[in-house]
């Protein structure tokens, strides 16, 4: 024979088991998505280090650009060397171009992960004050 103690137990057992897969869930999601920000925090490394070469090698490549376009003897190698010569002057204006496009990506990407940056920061004290508020709250 059944008694109710035993339905009663089951079915406490169950709302137990649910609300434990429930908050180890929810645990999981919440320790995935603090991994998959603390993932993005370490691309950002990168990104700075490829936003910071944009802003040093830009420069350079098209100061060495402008000063061979602009030395004495590039004209002379032009006429002297034909298709050297335009080859020569579509690799610079080439390279011109391109380096200002770095340049100008480099500064934009720079600022932005200067700002996401700030916002890391702000999310992880206010992080770790909620981890706080929580551990006290429920003795962690």
């Amino acid at each position: 024979m059944c008694d109710n103690r035993d339905v009663h137990k089951n079915a406490d057992s169950k709302e137990t088991n649910e609300e434990t897969s429930s908050n180890v869930t929810r645990n999981n999601l919440l320790t995935l998505m603090d991994n998959f920000i603390e993932q993005i925090f370490q691309i950002r490394r990168t990104l700075l280090g490829v936003s910071i070469c944009a802003l040093i090698l830009s420069p350079i490549a098209i100061g060495l650009s402008i000063f061979l376009i602009t030395h004495s003897s590039f004209f002379s190698i032009l006429e002297i060397q034909n298709e050297f010569g335009i080859i020569l002057g579509f690799l610079l204006a080439a390279m011109i171009s391109i380096s200002s496009i770095w340049f100008v990506t480099g500064t934009r990407q720079y600022r932005k992960i200067g700002s996401w940056s700030k916002r890391y920061k702000e999310f992880m004290s206010e992080k770790e004050q909620t981890d706080r508020k929580l551990g006290s709250k429920y003795g962690y």
